[in-house]
């Protein structure tokens, strides 16, 4: 699965732009089909080397005390393989949501 089209892109807001928004809103969410670790992405920019940097929100694999605001490469994503060979996947069906949502889900 690609994770973020050309289409999404276009529509993502780029790195830093809801920085100063008390609600920032996600406009993508990745996930783990094995496990916990989702992906609420918010931002993200083309990188000089062509990569796509991205921020957002991190539902850790690790439990609700490790989740975190942060980083992730598009690259790094996509060479993930979990058991079975999956890889992350793009929720089809999700819709913006303002992170304070995202936060308040168990």
């Amino acid at each position: 699965m690609e994770l973020i089209t050309k289409e999404i892109e276009a529509i993502l807001p780029s790195l830093y732009s809801q920085e100063n928004v008390s609600d920032p809103v996600a406009v993508i969410k990745i996930f783990d089909p094995c496990g916990r670790c989702t992906f609420y992405i918010l931002e993200g920019s083309r990188q000089p080397d062509g990569d796509l940097l991205l921020f957002g929100f991190c539902r850790s694999a690790l439990g609700p005390d490790c989740d975190e605001l942060g980083y992730a490469s598009l690259r790094e994503l996509e060479s993930v393989r979990r058991p079975l060979g999956l890889g992350f996947e793009r929720d089809l069906y999700f819709k913006p949501t303002p992170l304070s949502e995202i936060r308040g889900m168990s």
